[in-house]
């Protein structure tokens, strides 16, 4: 999974290099909420956003590493297990950026190809939505994920009420899928009637209700827990 993940970080890098052949020396580098471009640049720091998604990628990549070094360490085999799992979702979470960072690097490199040529002074492509839909989709894939994820700080509905124990976290983290993938399918359909901004707004509305929702759910199978224990 890490030489996929590290695979598509560096796809980038290599269209970049052979698109930027093809670039005027001059093209686009930055636009306003409305879309109008408000600075234009060199080419070759088309360069700065690959390495931002190499420099990402390596970060999940030696979080992964800890956990799995932790895996190989442990003593006890819940723990053992635990650390693999989390080591597996960190790779999921770091293969999906990679692919959705490199797939709104096309959109971008696309989008001031077009306008150079052109001579336009707006974005040709709404990267907002691009980038709201992208969010969306990954939200659905990690959303099938987080019920296969063990006990762990890192990944998942963290909160001392669903840390509690594995019914607790098991189901915060089931009813938190149920609320991510929920969030990234609303994204998606609104982004499809809405502008960038828009959409922005709504993406960021949904996912705070769906973290308000796992963690107030998170707390009150926390409280049944602490009944069945007999120390409410």
């Amino acid at each position: 999974m890490k030489r996929i993940m590290w695979f598509f970080a560096l796809i980038p890098v290599a269209v970049t290099s052979i698109v930027l052949q093809f670039m005027p020396d001059i093209i686009p580098m930055h636009h306003d909420l409305a879309g109008n471009t408000d600075r234009w640049g060199s080419k070759m720091e088309s360069f700065i956003f690959p390495v931002i998604i190499m420099f990402i990628t390596l970060f999940w990549y030696l979080l992964i590493r800890v956990y799995e070094k932790k895996a190989v360490n442990a003593e006890v085999e819940k723990e053992q297990l635990e650390a693999k799992s989390a080591a597996k979702v960190l790779s999921i979470v770091g293969l999906s950026q990679a692919v959705m960072f490199g797939i709104m690097h096309y959109f971008i490199l696309y989008s001031s190809y077009v306008q150079a040529s052109t001579g336009g002074s707006k974005s040709t492509i709404d990267i907002a939505k691009v980038s709201c839909i992208l969010c969306g989709i990954m939200f659905v894939v990690l959303g099938n994920f987080m019920t296969k994820a063990k006990k762990n700080s890192v990944v998942g509905v963290r909160t001392v009420w669903s840390m509690h124990n594995d019914n607790t976290w098991r189901k915060s983290n089931l009813i938190g899928a149920i609320c991510i993938i929920c969030a990234g399918l609303l994204t998606i359909i609104t982004t499809v009637f809405a502008n960038g901004i828009i959409s922005t707004i709504l993406m960021l509305v949904y996912i705070i209700l769906a973290s308000v929702i796992a963690v107030i759910y998170s707390k009150k199978e926390f409280d049944i827990e602490r009944k069945k224990e007999g120390l409410s």
